[in-house]
């Protein structure tokens, strides 16, 4: 793997608070980097890996704040990092808001678009809810009578924000 695409899989698994394995069993890695690229364009992509990498070590609420003030709270940068949780949970990549075009100019591929059909059934909401894609991965007969079951996430550095 490129260092290219382990930055990026870092920042997913920060910004999703999934591990590389479960980002990398969906098979959309690739995909979602490529859409990025394609989207916003390499630079801001770059841009975006250059501050991820820059962030302090990963313990401590140290880490917390530089996601929220040097990624999050970045003009250029929120929008596209808050898109790029969007497209991991759901697999659709939501166009950016008009206030980050007008700011940034037009992306002609920024519009909102599902990027594949694996990308719904493989969105990593269905795995933080507990449940099945409705009408791809069927749980089996009757599963329907049962709750979801509610996965914890433990160690992730945002599960006690407010």
């Amino acid at each position: 793997m490129s260092n290219r695409f382990e930055a990026f899989l870092g920042l997913s698994g920060e910004l999703t608070a999934f591990s590389h394995f479960d980002l990398l069993g969906t098979g959309l890695a690739d995909r979602y980097l490529a859409t990025l690229d394609k989207v916003v364009g390499g630079e801001i992509v770059d841009a975006l890996l250059a501050a991820f990498s820059a962030l302090p070590p990963a313990e401590g609420e140290a880490r917390i704040q530089a996601v929220r003030t040097t990624i999050l709270g970045n003009e250029l940068l929120g929008d596209v990092a808050r898109a790029l949780i969007k497209l991991w949970y759901s697999g659709t990549w939501f166009e950016l808001s008009s206030a980050w075009t007008e700011r940034f100019g037009p992306r002609a591929a920024n519009i909102t678009f599902v990027v594949s059909p694996d990308a719904y059934v493989e969105g990593l909401l269905w795995k933080a809810i507990g449940a099945h894609p409705a009408g791809a991965k069927g749980p089996g007969f009757g599963s329907w009578a049962f709750p979801p079951k509610i996965p914890a996430f433990s160690g992730s550095p945002f599960q006690n924000l407010t």
